[in-house]
């Protein structure tokens, strides 16, 4: 028989991806979604990646526990997978209460609905690097003490520990996957890597001449959301439930990144990027780099994409974007 999987943020980059992936293997696939008057503008992904149509929406609002109960109770699921956040870490800075509330509060009504309405079912939070923040090991895995610092990373700690608590109390099913930095063309433009691969687009075909960037030392341990959906699958087939970090073990920084993109399209970066102090983050987060060993031997995860082969590919897919809009307001939508 088949499984039945059900996803928060099944709209975002992450959601779409891990729906296609479930799809292949012959999920029955629910994806949550807040009732919304810009629901056609909120599926594009799902679209873009031809998975729309396979994809059963069910209108369900994480800051409300009975309409939670009410989706799992309709949805009956085999696997969950707690992918909604406010994900955005500047944001974040200025909507700490919102942040607290759908990412980490979310989380918790999200546990509880499973609990009493799916007991059995398999549940996988999405935990995030971020938590490691002012990281206090060279190289962050399960092990390294966590230093948010930000609203998000806090808002995020909260949702991973009360994972292992509901685990612990409640003999869950519940694993935590720490994901390090993951993009694709799906990647909403407000984050650093879309907005610059967007730019890069926008400069080549004459729609633009410049970029405004924050801080350019920051390193970030960069993959493709297609391969860490892979690994959140794998978590949840595991007879245990653990915590991993997915990450590739690799650290660039903002600067290399964005001369990447350029080099992708023959241009110098040095000749278009701006950096703008309005773009620093109250509390920076300087060096991030994951260790995935433990997703290595236990799950058998590896990356496969690398980022210069993921940042070629956002440049081209935004590329085609702006040529087939014809102005700047082609975008996926954040």
């Amino acid at each position: 028989m088949s499984k039945t999987a059900l996803i928060t943020g099944v709209t975002g980059q992450d959601g779409a991806y891990l729906s296609q992936l479930l799809l292949e293997k012959g999920y029955t696939v629910y994806g949550l979604m807040r009732r919304s008057a810009s629901q056609e503008f909120l599926t594009e992904r799902l679209k873009w990646i031809g998975v729309l149509d396979d994809v059963n929406l069910i209108h369900g609002d994480l800051l409300d526990l009975a309409s939670l109960i009410h989706v799992v109770n309709q949805v009956k699921p085999d696997e969950v997978y707690n992918l909604a956040a406010q994900t955005f870490v500047h944001t974040s800075f200025d909507q700490p209460l919102l942040t607290a509330q759908v990412t980490g509060v979310g989380a918790t009504h999200m546990l509880e609905a499973v609990r009493l309405a799916a007991p059995g079912a398999k549940f996988y939070q999405a935990s995030s690097s971020e938590m490691f923040g002012k990281a206090q090991e060279k190289m962050q895995s399960e092990t390294t003490p966590f230093y948010p610092r930000s609203p998000y990373a806090a808002a995020k700690l909260y949702a991973h520990w009360i994972t292992g608590n509901y685990r612990e109390s409640y003999q869950m099913h519940a694993s935590c996957g720490i994901l390090f930095n993951h993009e694709s063309p799906l990647r909403g433009i407000e984050f650093v890597t879309r907005k610059v691969t967007d730019a890069v687009a926008r400069i080549k075909l004459g729609q633009a001449k410049t970029l405004d960037l924050g801080n350019l030392d920051a390193r970030r341990d960069w993959g493709h959301a297609r391969d860490y959906v892979r690994g959140m699958w794998m978590m949840l087939q595991q007879p245990t439930p653990d915590d991993y970090v997915l990450a590739t073990g690799r650290t660039v920084t903002v600067r290399d990144m964005t001369k990447a993109a350029f080099d992708h399209v023959g241009l110098n970066w040095e000749d278009h990027v701006q950096v703008s102090n309005r773009l620093f983050r109250p509390a920076e987060v300087d060096f991030l780099l994951g260790d995935p060993a433990k997703a290595r031997r236990v799950l058998g995860w590896e990356p496969t994409i690398g980022l210069e082969e993921m940042i070629g590919e956002m440049v081209d897919a935004d590329l085609e974007r702006r040529r087939q809009a014809g102005d700047v307001r082609a975008r996926v939508p954040a």
